[in-house]
């Protein structure tokens, strides 16, 4: 996910004296005729369906092009961020020289200072999507992390020009105009609040219970994701709750962070239990803590074929054929990354099962139970199965060596 500065326009005193005065005006004249029938609502249609890709975490990856480029892009859906963005390394392949700016965005790593593209268009399927300004990051390590070239970020400036659909039952993602809309029976309404990113009250309870807000972040490939802050203030957890340290990776790079669960969680009528949650020391306040609790990832949302209509600030949530879906709920401190040809060991974390197991930082990885397939999503899958053993060929140096990890649970 990532945020923006927010900028609004400045106004002279003596022209907002002239607006208030023809609003008044407005106003006044528009009294005799308020018994006239409303104009019916324009009725939206349908202009493109493209199938998506869903990466570790349930994070929405589409194909797109910049107009004017054959390249096909791969972008991630991304409800978390308040803009929308072009990988670096993109634009020097495109051959796109940005525009340094004085603006920043506040990433899960950091905060960055940004370069703009300025006044481009998308082609997603059938439909062209102008006046765009894009923001230029780095997201080598978002690549890295999924094994695939991720080129681009898709978020507020797109989802607030339509009415978008992203069901996981088909794959599929349906763009719609503005409008009248009719949604699907069996579902549920979630008005949030919108600025740039949609923000909605849930219900926690662990050691203590909690309603907070948060963000609704399809971007993010985990279930939960709370500030320390807020885990600290509201005692959400027992003092001995049991967590293990991990890292994740967003915006500006990786962050340090534990990993527990909660026992239960609430979104409007739905409830789930024991909910994998990551939990992480806010530097730099991107959950706006005490405003927001933290966010609410799409390993959660995948369970959900999901409409956003940000013009009604409507989120349609209707349970999927994954509703009922285990959660994953294994730990092996392993990070891997794609990284120079070749799947490498980026992290160990302390006491884990991988640094049990023996993995060193810089091991490349032949294989994992004797899958040869070098697919990072495929060897992501084959460690998400909690209490088996997996047996790994690591080359080092000095040569192949067998590696057997034990995968642990966080239950």
């Amino acid at each position: 996910m990532s945020i923006h500065n927010r900028h609004y326009p400045k106004f002279p005193v003596a022209a907002c004296r002239k607006i208030a005065s023809l609003f008044l005006l407005l106003h006044f004249y528009c009294l005799p005729v308020s018994a006239q029938k409303p104009l019916p609502a324009t009725r939206s249609r349908l202009i493109t369906q493209v199938p998506f890709t869903t990466f570790t975490g349930g994070v929405v990856v589409i194909k797109m092009q910049l107009a004017g480029y054959p390249d096909t892009l791969n972008f991630i859906m991304d409800t978390g961020s308040g803009g929308i963005s072009l990988d670096s390394m993109a634009c020097q392949r495109l051959n796109i020289v940005p525009t340094p700016t004085d603006r920043f965005i506040i990433g899960i790593g950091g905060v960055r200072k940004v370069k703009f593209i300025y006044n481009q268009a998308i082609n997603i399927g059938s439909l062209k999507v102008d006046s765009l300004n894009f923001h230029v990051s780095d997201y080598g390590v978002l690549s890295s992390v999924y094994g695939d070239r991720i080129d681009g970020i898709i978020g507020f400036s797109f989802f607030s020009r339509y009415i978008v659909k992203i069901d996981y039952d088909s794959n599929l993602v349906s763009i719609y105009t503005r409008g009248s809309f009719k949604y699907p029976k069996g579902g549920f309404y979630l008005k949030p609040s919108i600025v740039n990113i949609p923000v909605e009250p849930a219900y926690l309870k662990d050691g203590a219970e909690s309603h907070s807000r948060f963000y609704f972040d399809t971007g993010a490939g985990l279930c939960l994701l709370l500030s320390s802050d807020f885990a600290n203030d509201s005692s959400i957890f027992n003092p001995g709750k049991r967590m293990w340290p991990t890292q994740a990776q967003g915006m500006g790079g990786k962050a340090d962070m534990k990993i527990t669960t909660v026992k239960e969680f609430r979104l409007g009528p739905y409830h789930f239990r024991n909910v994998p949650t990551h939990v992480f020391g806010d530097e730099y306040n991107i959950t706006s803590y005490p405003y927001l609790g933290g966010l609410i990832g799409n390993d959660l949302l995948r369970r959900f074929n999901v409409i956003l209509n940000y013009d009604k600030k409507i989120l349609y949530l209707m349970p999927n054929t994954r509703f009922r879906e285990p959660f994953d709920y294994s730990y092996t401190g392993l990070a891997l990354y794609w990284t120079d040809g070749a799947i490498r060991v980026g992290d160990v974390m302390k006491d884990s099962p991988a640094e049990l197991a023996g993995f060193k930082v810089d091991d490349v990885v032949i294989s994992i139970n004797n899958n040869t397939s070098q697919n990072l999503q495929v060897y992501k899958s084959m460690m998400q199965d909690a209490g088996s053993k997996i047996k790994f060929i690591v080359s080092r140096p000095e040569g192949l060596v067998e590696l057997t990890m034990k995968i642990k649970s966080i239950l």
